[in-house]
């Protein structure tokens, strides 16, 4: 039994999200996926998961050969800070640090494994609000124009009790759905990456700004 994620890669061998759940939603996709492992479970029959990870992945090597549909995921001992400038470098997505001596913990969050994101940073402002469940829309200023930049949902709680002291005041419009608002909130964000259609990747707030 092996961990690993599933990739779609775009032309360049990144990989590319949104490629990856087109594929997974259209029976038409005709991307070609890839499962990259870096981890392994069970191996004939035996539960693996005591050992410790640098243990585990002289296991994976010698079990899973690298072939266009599987891959081991790349690793290196140290140098995390210059290996994370590559990862910027080359617009990807983060690294996860984990300790070579850590086992494998099942349904549980470790501090021996730590997801290091590549986040970028824009402003926004809150155009509306949504109703069934949290969150706010967002828009960016280009050209004298505010353009749709999508939905964050990620909002600190004091930040989140400072919006609603204020909104009622900038409400525009409404329908079943959201909440409208004349663009007076500026933030900052900080999100993934942008989308193929310029909306923001799992943004989250940061601060507000003046």
């Amino acid at each position: 039994m092996l961990d690993g994620e599933i990739i779609v890669t775009d032309l360049q061998g990144k990989p590319d999200f949104e490629a990856m759940m087109e594929r997974f939603q259209s029976k038409k996709s005709e991307h070609s996926i890839q499962y990259c492992v870096f981890d392994v479970i069970y191996h004939n029959g035996q539960k693996v998961t005591h050992l410790p990870l640098h243990e585990r992945k002289e296991l994976l090597d010698k079990i899973v050969e690298d072939t266009d549909l599987i891959c081991k995921v790349r690793w290196m001992y140290g140098n995390s800070p210059a290996y994370f400038n590559l990862v910027i470098q080359q617009g990807l997505e983060g690294i996860v640090q984990k300790k070579a001596n850590s086992q494998y913990q099942i349904n549980k969050r470790s501090h021996d494994w730590l997801k290091v994101i590549n986040y970028q940073y824009t402003n926004a402002v809150i155009t509306g609000l949504r109703k069934d469940e949290f969150g706010l829309l967002l828009g960016i200023e280009e050209n004298n124009r505010i353009r749709p930049a999508g939905i964050m949902e990620f909002i600190t709680p004091a930040a989140r009790k400072q919006l609603y002291n204020q909104y009622q005041d900038l409400i525009v419009d409404e329908n079943s759905k959201f909440i409208y608002l004349d663009p007076k909130i500026k933030c900052r964000v900080k999100f993934r990456n942008y989308t193929k259609n310029g909306l923001l990747r799992i943004p989250s707030f940061v601060e507000y700004i003046s």
